[in-house]
């Protein structure tokens, strides 16, 4: 595959992604357009092992799925080693890349408001402080950024509740506040002004 072709890939997986996990209303649809993006980033880490939007891009799509079903139930389909996985390989390769700071700590998160702090530590190696520490990273490498906000304030109230609350809706409030570069950061910005209306 030549570079041009690799990148249109990592193009037209982020692109399908975000149209899941945005726009698409019929569930189904949504899981196999998030299925599909898993299943060609496996393709294309085979074929391009070095290129790390192929392993951040499969866990950007493996996660969303696995919120869609539940991550309790993608934590027994063995999903979370997967997401887990391709995010250590994406930072190995490329150690700035924001997103997958940010989606690796979303995991940590995720994982312990579902499984709890100390089967999460023991069964998938997740940690709070880990987790904020990723966060943080994830922030000093894209401080303009109104998605590294949300997901920020989400997963301070998945592994600290209420004793981060005020954390939370700060950093939602600075979300709402960016202006959007492109369509998928207008998303996001709409995202943080609907969670300062619930």
């Amino acid at each position: 595959m030549n570079r041009a072709g690799r990148n249109s890939y990592n193009v037209a997986n982020k692109a399908a992604t975000i149209y899941a996990s945005y726009l698409e209303t019929n569930d189904e649809r949504k899981l196999s357009l998030l299925n599909e993006v898993a299943q060609r980033c496996e393709e294309q880490q085979e074929e391009t092992p070095d290129d790390a939007n192929a392993w951040y891009l499969h866990a950007f799509a493996l996660g969303r799925y696995s919120q869609s079903i539940s991550v309790v139930k993608a934590l027994a389909q063995g999903l979370g080693g997967k997401i887990k996985h391709s995010l250590t390989q994406a930072l190995a390769l490329q150690p700035a890349h924001a997103d997958a700071h940010l989606a690796l700590g979303a995991y940590h998160a995720e994982v312990i408001d579902k499984v709890g702090a100390l089967v999460g530590g023991i069964t998938y190696g997740v940690k709070k402080d880990v987790g904020k520490d990723l966060l943080d990273t994830a922030m000093k490498l894209n401080p303009e950024s109104a998605i590294t906000r949300i997901e920020y304030a989400n997963a301070l109230l998945l592994m600290f509740g209420k004793a981060k609350m005020k954390e939370a809706e700060r950093l939602y409030q600075e979300a709402a506040a960016c202006v959007p570069l492109d369509a998928m950061e207008r998303l996001d910005v709409e995202a943080a002004k609907a969670e300062l209306a619930d």
